[in-house]
Parts: structure tokens; C-alpha cells; sequence
């Protein structure tokens, strides 16, 4: 990776935000019974992400769910918003046990997060591909 701070940017305001985060972390911690670390939450969340693929393949396949930059997902009934929105807690879930495995919260992962899109944008590379460029 290049040598540079990704964090200048950042002040205490951006941080404070993510606060919330850490709490549905410790939370999310209580339900954890698998034994290990790591394998167990990697592959569920690859599961409850193919959930989520999966439902909107549905929408696609059986609802005609337009593939152009008109369709806004906010036009799908509140029922399919809704079992989307749940598959997408099941992904947080196995998110923030997979951050607790690896001894980060959620709110650092998100800061690094945010640093790295906005050191791309700043450096005009949001598109491409590469976990560096």
C-alpha cells in the first residue's frame, strides 16, 4: 500500500457517528455460540449474502424488476423491502462476529473504510479494479 496517512482527514464528529455501530457489535457478540474463530461467520455471511442476491435474482425473474438507472428500489412493495432489509441484518451480524474475530469494531472497519474510498476519490480511482489502486 502507498505510504500515506488515510486518516488525516478524519476528525472526532465522523467518528462519533459510527458510535452506534460498536454497541449492535457487543450485541451482536451475545449470540455467538460457533466454536472457532473466523470460518464460521466468513461463511455465513458469504451465505446470507447470497441470500440477499437471491431475492433480487427473484425480483428480476418473477416481478420484471427493470435492469436500467430509472428503477429505484424504493418502488418494490414494503414487503420484498422488508425481506431484503432482513437478510441485510443477517449480513451485518455476521460482519460485525467477523470484525469481533479479528479484534477490530465496526466503527474503526468503517473509518478504514471511508478513508480508503476518499483517498480513491481524491486520486480520481473509485473505478477499476484492485484492492490498491
Amino acid at each position: 500500500m502507498r505510504d500515506v496517512d488515510l486518516f488525516d482527514y478524519m476528525d472526532d464528529e465522523i467518528h462519533q457517528e459510527y458510535d452506534a455501530m460498536d454497541g449492535y457489535q457487543e450485541q451482536a457478540d451475545d449470540f455467538c455460540f460457533y466454536p472457532g474463530t473466523l470460518v464460521y461467520p466468513a461463511l455465513g455471511l458469504a451465505s446470507e449474502a447470497g441470500e440477499v442476491a437471491d431475492k433480487v435474482k427473484k425480483l428480476l425473474r418473477d416481478d420484471e424488476m427493470p435492469l436500467d438507472e430509472n428503477f429505484n428500489a424504493l418502488d418494490l412493495t414494503h414487503e420484498k423491502r422488508r425481506a431484503l432489509a432482513l437478510e441485510l441484518g443477517d449480513c451485518l451480524f455476521y460482519v460485525a462476529v467477523t470484525a469481533s474475530d479479528l479484534g477490530y469494531s465496526l466503527s474503526t472497519i468503517a473509518d478504514m473504510n471511508i478513508a480508503k474510498l476518499q483517498d480513491r476519490k481524491d486520486r480520481q480511482t473509485l473505478s477499476g479494479s484492485g484492492d490498491y489502486r
